[in-house]
């Protein structure tokens, strides 16, 4: 199968999943106990002509099946619908929250990704040494400790006892932000030549991006070891020390190569986990970005902005996953597209 008809498969199959976690989410949403149309018309002292007409704005007075299939019908136009908490369309919402979600993401990924394989690396081959025993810890507090923990210790210790990285936000208070080409600051300021806002942008991401992607990088690490001592134990990689190839070459080009392909499967799934997760991170250091959002639409019954966020992250997932195979082809030539 070529590698295009491959891609275009994939992203078909993208429709039918789509569909279902609409379906999933529509129904939960709408089957808590809580009317919606009373929360934005202010309170059950609000004006019932006003709830009413929400209620009909809404469709909240038709069947739960008709109502499904009103907003899917606005899907088809791509439309998300409107977010009450904001005033303004959804999808307006998530074009500006989701460049700081992303950028933050993408920089977890940047410190989790080297570190964790680097780090699962040097545990396997050095087993059972002092630096695999550091590394195993660090696996374990990964695993172990809550984020919101590690957040509000890192601004304890960096941002408070030893001032030397910022408390909260994507900029320093007074700094203006860059033009706006991406949303993402960094990318922005280069484009911009804007160096201050740069240096203050790579600044802030410091510590939420680190907090963010601390237990991704354990459970890389965890991953990479696993995956690197079973790799070595095979008989390929001692016919090639038997050949006198360097440990170096053995390690980098004959076991990692194969050792890679657990841990790109785990980073492809826990990126679209992180866009979707990063509620607590954004909320401890105030970064303006799709968790918060989300977490503020649940508690304010805004339906339409939760099944936005909601669709968006099942997409990232769908695409990240179709990256994640497509890079198996390439670190494995063995590895054929489609099953062939």
């Amino acid at each position: 199968m070529k590698t295009w008809e491959y891609i275009v498969r994939r992203l078909l199959l993208l429709i039918p999943v789509l569909i279902g976690v609409t379906i999933i989410t529509f129904v939960i949403s709408h089957v808590i106990p809580a009317d919606p149309a009373i929360a934005f018309a202010g309170g059950p002292k609000a004006q019932p002509e006003t709830i009413e007409r929400i209620r009909e704005e809404l469709h909240l007075n038709e069947p739960l099946l008709v109502q499904y299939f009103y907003y899917l019908n606005d899907l088809l136009h791509l439309n998300f619908g409107k977010s009450y908490l904001e005033s303004r369309p959804v999808l307006e919402s998530i074009t500006q929250y989701f460049p700081a979600t992303f950028e933050l993401t993408i920089f977890a990924m940047l410190i989790s990704v080297p570190l964790g394989i680097l780090g699962g690396i040097i545990s396997a081959i050095r087993r059972n040494k002092l630096s695999d025993h550091i590394t195993r810890i660090i696996a374990i507090l990964g695993y172990s400790m809550p984020i919101f923990w590690l957040a509000l210790m890192l601004q304890y210790l960096l941002a408070y006892q030893f001032p030397i990285l910022p408390l909260e936000g994507r900029l320093s208070i007074g700094l203006i932000a860059p033009q706006s080409i991406t949303g993402l600051y960094v990318i922005d300021s280069i484009l911009t030549g804007n160096i201050n806002t740069l240096s203050a942008s790579l600044y802030h991401l410091i510590l939420p991006s680190f907090t963010l992607g601390f237990a991704t990088m354990a459970l890389l690490l965890r991953m990479t070891r696993s995956s690197m001592l079973e790799v070595m134990g095979m008989d390929y990689v001692r016919t090639a020390r038997a050949k006198g190839l360097s440990e170096r070459v053995v390690i980098m080009k004959h076991a990692l190569r194969n050792a890679l392909i657990p841990t790109i499967t785990v980073s492809g799934l826990q990126f679209g986990a992180l866009l979707g997760g990063a509620v607590l991170t954004e909320s401890i250091f105030n970064w303006p970005g799709m968790g918060r959002f989300a977490a503020n639409a649940v508690m304010g019954l805004d339906f339409n902005s939760v099944m936005g966020f909601t669709i968006i992250v099942a997409i990232i997932y769908v695409i990240a996953n179709l990256i994640v195979d497509l890079l198996y082809a390439v670190i494995d030539p063995r590895v054929k597209l489609g099953g062939e």
